[in-house]
């Protein structure tokens, strides 16, 4: 059996982008559900077909068919069931890349629960706001880290009495007080799991999956999509990744992340690939690509801080033959990145743009021929425009808002709101568009680039500085590792660039350095973008998505 792809687009194969572009249109079945339409579906038809492969730092691996995850997700969905959870219950997952957070989700999805997949690196306070503001019934963990003892606390400080599930190591023996062992909990369960009839079946507009933004500013806001979600990534997966019939594709990301969704479930499984997941005790950019070559990879696709990492490494040894695609998204990839990597792999890291709120919205797509440093052209079905301040549309080379224009209506993958918040959803939908936050302007070629966040903008003596740019310069230096530029307080100019540097091997910090690389950046881009303040610090702050925080970094120097 081949893909699931054509029971949902009208075509498939498009002659070019602007041939994709204009005939690209989407086929919503009605009340379609993932795990019934996509994961069963397969089970009946194609039960042999690799679903997961999966494997960890301890030397366990896992091979998971179609027919695995219909039986493993069914004995999930019993499991929950038994425990009350019903359809719109709330579940948080913090399960890492553990292979029963696939388990687990397809379950969910088929009890028309509501998912909140959510990182492992939460605290007691990050824990305590999530289960209030979601209303959460139910948390499923992984058994390591503080985790387990951080969600008690915070399940005492709210006075509550949560299901609690946790998954640990192979001894399904192991006991937890107050939690049940997932392993030894589900191994007598049904195999089976009918699909909900009547009021208990779900809908399109029913609420699929929420996640909590990265916030880079205040406090994470809830993302709330629909059923339709998983459709949306076919843009994703098939068009962008690129992935490969009955391959694998590797997508980094932890699964608290909404970066997971994007490259590790939904569009991957409909475009007819298999997923590889790597779960690492600690990240480490060299033995991912020992895993992703021992277990062939086609198409992968990371951050660029993980690109940033492999190209300052030696990887004359490696093979990049079995790659057929290289992607990446998160954050904008620096052209000094993207050559040097194309130099070592011979493949062009094609870059694409999206939020939590999103699919790939903008992106570098198949036909694209990539410019370094530009996120690419807009999506079918997705109307972008830049907007200015006014609401109009900017001329080319201008500054805009990366916008949706949702006047014909909203496409699958759009969120449909900020979960029980009017007034956030207001200030992002107004005016018949979605309002990204994020500025960035189109050149000649229709390619648009991103300048940062609105409220990254550095405004010195009447000029408006990205932080992009500088940053790119800056990493082009070899003594650079990671840095955020940010506007820093300044009585004549009202800001100033500066320049928060994470140093590579082998340099250390020094007023001989910051001179060069004031000078770097000078010769690189337009001077008066270079950074007056530069400061070296061991690890630059980020949110547990993994995003530079450079509000945090603006706040301490306010202060």
């Amino acid at each position: 059996m081949s893909s699931l792809i054509k029971e949902f687009v009208n075509r498939v194969d498009f002659d070019s982008y602007e041939d994709f572009k204009n005939n690209f249109k989407f086929k919503v079945p009605e009340n379609f559900n993932f795990a019934y339409d996509v994961v069963d579906r397969y089970a009946k038809e194609d039960p042999e077909k690799i679903a997961l492969v999966w494997c960890d730092d301890n030397g366990e691996e896992e091979q998971f068919t179609f027919a695995d995850m219909k039986k493993y997700s069914a004995k999930t969905a019993n499991l929950f069931k038994n425990l009350g959870i019903g359809k719109g219950d709330v579940v948080m997952l913090t399960l890492k890349n553990r292979f029963e957070f696939w388990f687990s989700m397809i379950a969910i999805h088929k009890i028309g629960a509501i998912a909140i997949p959510a990182t492992h690196m939460l605290k007691v306070k990050d824990m305590t706001y999530r289960i209030t503001k979601a209303n959460i019934k139910m948390i499923l963990s992984v058994d390591e880290s503080d985790l387990i003892k951080d969600f008690n606390e915070s399940e005492q400080q709210l006075n509550l009495n949560l299901k609690k599930v946790f998954v640990g190591d192979k001894t399904k023996n192991k006991e937890i007080k107050g939690w049940l062992n997932f392993t030894k909990e589900i191994e007598s369960l049904d195999e089976e799991f009918e699909r909900p009839q009547g009021n208990l079946a779900t809908s399109n507009d029913d609420t699929f999956l929420i996640y909590f933004s990265s916030g880079t500013t205040g406090q994470p806001k809830m993302v709330e999509h629909d059923f339709t979600y998983p459709l949306g990534h076919l843009i994703t997966a098939k068009y962008w990744h690129n992935v490969v019939e009955n391959g694998l594709h590797h997508t980094s990301a932890d699964t608290g992340w909404a970066k997971s969704s994007w490259g590790s479930l939904y569009g991957q499984w409909i475009a007819g690939t298999g997923l590889f997941i790597y779960d690492y005790d600690k990240f480490d950019a060299l033995k991912l690509l020992d895993k992703v070559h021992k277990y062939k990879v086609n198409t992968f696709c990371a951050p660029p801080t993980i690109y940033r990492f492999l190209i300052k490494e030696d990887l004359s040894e490696y093979d990049f033959s079995n790659w057929t695609y290289a992607t990446t998204a998160g954050e904008p990839l620096n052209p000094e990145v993207y050559n040097k990597f194309y130099e070592i792999s011979g493949l062009k890291i094609r870059e694409g743009f999206g939020q939590s709120e999103t699919i790939a919205i903008i992106a570098n797509f198949i036909w694209i021929e990539p410019k370094p440093g530009s996120m690419g052209k807009p999506a079918p079905t997705y109307n972008i425009e830049l907007l200015d301040n006014e609401g109009a549309i900017v001329e080319l080379g201008e500054e805009g808002e990366i916008t949706v224009n949702v006047e014909k209506g909203s496409p699958p993958g759009l969120f449909r709101e900020y979960y029980k918040d009017p007034k956030k959803t207001k200030e992002s939908w107004y005016d018949n568009h979605y309002h990204s936050g994020d500025t960035a302007w189109k050149d000649e070629d229709d390619y648009l680039w991103f300048i940062g966040r609105t409220d990254d903008i550095i405004k010195s003596s009447g000029y408006r500085i990205g932080p992009f740019e500088v940053e790119s310069a800056l990493l082009s230096h070899p003594s650079v590792l990671e840095c955020a530029i940010s506007g820093y307080p300044d009585d004549i100019r009202g800001q100033v660039v500066k320049s928060t540097v994470v140093l590579a091997k082998g340099y250390e910090p020094s007023e001989e350095l910051k001179k060069e690389l004031q000078n770097h950046v000078k010769n690189v881009t337009a001077p008066y973008k270079y950074p007056r303040v530069v400061e070296f610090i061991e690890e630059l702050p980020k949110t547990i998505s993994g995003k530079i925080k450079r509000g945090e970094i603006r706040d301490n120097d306010k202060n």
